[in-house]
């Protein structure tokens, strides 16, 4: 145990010491003592939650794994009994072609499975362990193919689209990887701004590598979502999966990146998205 009793400094005293002198040096060596436990116990408190933060990411990490094994089975049995119906429904379409009625119902069951459909697909790629496969390219060229793919529905919501992204910024990942995680963060923002408003992609280098936000002018996330929003299967949408942002938090974390969800100053939600620096980028080809 160590000995926690102040030290006076001799220098401070000599024979010729009045009582006075003695209590100052005792005090400040007192001062001094106290300075050095308040540092310690900040720095013990300070590894005490991160050490907190890394056993519940390992924990979160453990139990993603196992959902992802049970999740990639089900996916797949499911995807394989999808197919033999859709073909059923599309014989039984021909039979009803004069039973609008019958169509009429036929129609909402199609929906129904193709909402299965969509889940399937989500589940199939949340449970994908695929590594990376890094080349250079384009960030604003990916960013562009994004939002023309998704122009008839931002301009059907009257939703305007603004890019901050250099021309010649460039960045190394999956290209393939990084629109699926951009696409799903966009039809989050379009779908949070159903009577239209504005969406904000913006990009910048850093020394760690590059970062790219996501941002609306939507209702923002509230403070109890806003630790979970990452989480798989938690959703606010009445049709939702729950699975979008978990897929893309898996696709950054496979870049050994990281992504955070927050409120904008002037409301809105915004997604930051951190890939680290890969190597020697060079521009795409034209």
């Amino acid at each position: 145990m160590n000995d926690t009793t102040p030290t006076i400094d001799p220098l401070l005293l000599d024979e010729s010491a009045d009582l006075h002198t003695v209590l100052a040096a005792w005090h400040t060596a007192t001062v001094k003592l106290e300075q050095t436990h308040r540092v310690l116990r900040d720095e013990v408190r300070h590894l005490t939650e991160e050490l907190e933060v890394k056993n519940r990411e390992l924990a979160r990490k453990n139990r993603l794994a196992d959902l992802g094994q049970m999740a990639s089975h089900v996916a797949h049995e499911v995807r394989n009994n999808l197919v033999p119906v859709t073909l059923y429904l599309s014989l039984l379409r021909r039979r009803l072609a004069d039973d609008a009625p019958g169509l009429e119902v036929l129609d909402k069951i199609s929906a129904g499975f193709t909402a299965m459909d969509v889940m399937v697909h989500d589940l199939l790629h949340f449970t994908s362990d695929r590594d990376p496969q890094c080349q250079a390219f384009l960030l604003r060229r990916l960013v562009e193919d994004v939002l023309a793919s998704l122009g008839p529905q931002l301009a059907a919501t009257g939703i305007t689209a603004e890019v901050r992204v250099r021309e010649d910024q460039c960045i190394t990942a999956d290209r393939e990887m990084l629109r699926r995680a951009v696409l799903n963060l966009v039809l989050n923002a379009v779908d949070a701004m159903q009577a239209g408003g504005a969406l904000t992609i913006a990009a910048a280098d850093t020394p760690q590598g590059a970062e790219l936000e996501i941002a609306d002018s939507g209702p923002g996330l509230p403070a109890d979502v806003l630790p979970r929003v990452f989480e798989p299967f938690f959703t606010t949408k009445n049709d939702g999966t729950g699975l979008g942002l978990a897929i893309v938090s898996r696709i950054i974390e496979a870049h050994g990146g990281s992504i955070t969800a927050a409120n904008g100053p002037e409301g809105g939600a915004v997604f930051t998205l951190r890939i680290p620096r890969l190597g020697v980028e060079t521009r795409e080809a034209a």
